[in-house]
């Protein structure tokens, strides 16, 4: 009885504590926009205004008579200062560099994910109206709005992670929001080879298949990696050729000297202005190109993109979302067909089989590991179909106790017909690189 009413008490406690440091925070906050022109601000707190935030932390908590450790009092002001310069709850996991997704459901519920695992956070919003407050901040930086009368919206932080919103009426449970980061130091080819994505046998052939500019699509689901892959095949590229690379949202970080970047464009408010991927690659054309990258495929441009591929422009790189490489190839019919030129589906996949030399199949397995599946390529027309032939291949066996897929990854037997073509340019690898055997083990 009395160890009940004791809980009781210590939990009214800690929520009568928790509500006054909500509104010293609120406090110190709205003081400090009093202070402040925050249009001329800088949006990098100095150490002078650290030191005043913190001041006022501890007159602020006196008036209200809240009791603050010197640890609590700088952790209010650094909460303070990501609420007034930063993106508020938000700034904690993005200084973490474990977390791969930020998802936001709502004030209350923010999960992450860490290493393939979505798990709940302990970060909240204080209400709706707090977590769309963060998300104005967000989309206004890049020049976007969100509001009733457009209520989605794709933007991307200033370290280019790729950012979607969707608010009432269309979101039913408050506004939501997804962060798709990308880490500050790219992965690189040995990062790669240290997660098991794939061997040095894959590398070896890919490597020589970048420079002797054979068309490459990568395929794969969302979050299977896809956009890290096509950033590490590209950096095979040498770094004497111009490259135009085409994205809806920014994220590729190519390190080559010569590179122009093209973004679309959403319709303004008239609805009115857009720019699609298509528009850019009809331009990037006229842009003398030695590369041409685009990010993701996803409609009419499909079209523009293969006739690319067709007419001199050799040794492009472009991602897909797909299941498998055949589904890949279909994906890539519909898309040529959203175009509206009513083509024969033989001639379309005649241009894909005559554009296309390689298709990379990356997957998120069992556990949250990623691996590259299978690199096919395509040798040319059966008939009516566009045929392939598995290089190399990744066979999963089982999957372990604690969840995580296991397999080996395995080289068909199988000379590439291109082969030829890589010896031409420069880049003879040796015939027992194709020979049928297990390349690496992934053990449970």
């Amino acid at each position: 009885m009395f160890v009940t009413q004791e809980s009781g008490l210590r939990a009214e406690r800690i929520q009568l504590n928790q509500r006054r440091k909500t509104e010293l925070k609120a406090a110190v906050h709205n003081r400090l926009v009093d202070m402040l022109n925050l249009e001329k601000s800088s949006l990098s707190p100095t150490e002078q205004l650290r030191a005043e935030v913190r001041r006022l932390v501890h007159q602020i908590s006196g008036e209200m008579g809240v009791l603050l450790s010197d640890l609590e009092r700088d952790q209010f002001a650094d909460d303070v200062l990501d609420e007034t310069f930063g993106l508020g709850p938000l700034e904690v996991l993005l200084k973490d560099p474990t977390i791969s997704d930020i998802l936001v459901n709502g004030p209350e519920h923010v999960y992450v994910e860490r290493q393939g695992v979505i798990e709940k956070s302990d970060v909240r919003f204080r209400d709706a109206a707090h977590l769309m407050h963060i998300i104005d901040r967000i989309v206004t930086r890049v020049g976007r709005r969100v509001d009733e009368s457009s209520p989605m919206v794709d933007a991307r932080l200033l370290d280019g992670s790729r950012v979607n919103v969707i608010i009432p009426p269309l979101s039913l449970d408050g506004p939501m929001l997804c962060i798709r980061r990308f880490g500050r130091c790219p992965l690189t080819i040995a990062n790669l080879l240290e997660l098991g994505t794939l061997t040095e046998e894959m590398v070896q052939f890919l490597q020589a298949a970048v420079r002797s500019r054979l068309n490459i699509i990568i395929s794969g689901g969302t979050g299977t990696g896809k956009t890290t892959l096509l950033n590490v095949l590209s950096g095979f590229v040498p770094d004497t050729e111009r490259i135009i690379t085409i994205e809806d949202s920014a994220e590729l970080l190519l390190q080559q000297r010569h590179v122009v970047r093209l973004e679309t464009r959403p319709p303004n408010v008239e609805g009115r202005g857009e720019i699609t991927q298509r528009d850019l690659v009809r331009n990037s054309l006229r842009m003398r190109p030695d590369r041409i990258i685009v990010g993701e495929v996803r409609g009419r441009e499909a079209l523009d993109m293969l006739q690319a591929m067709n007419t001199g422009h050799e040794g492009s790189l472009t991602t897909v979302h797909a299941n498998s490489p055949r589904d890949a190839i279909s994906r890539i019919e519909i898309m040529v067909a959203m175009a509206g030129l009513d083509l024969p589906v033989r001639a379309v996949r005649q241009q894909f089989a005559s554009a296309i030399d390689l298709i990379i199949q990356i997957g998120r397995l069992p556990g949250g590991r990623r691996r590259l599946l299978s690199i096919s390529e395509v040798t040319g027309m059966e008939g009516d179909i566009v045929a392939l032939q598995d290089l190399f291949v990744f066979r999963q066996e089982g999957v372990s106790a604690n969840g995580h897929a296991y397999g080996a990854f395995v080289s068909e037997g199988l000379r590439p017909r291109c082969y030829d073509r890589l010896t031409r340019t420069g880049h003879t690898l040796p015939t027992t690189l194709f020979q049928k055997r297990v390349l690496r083990r992934i053990e449970p």
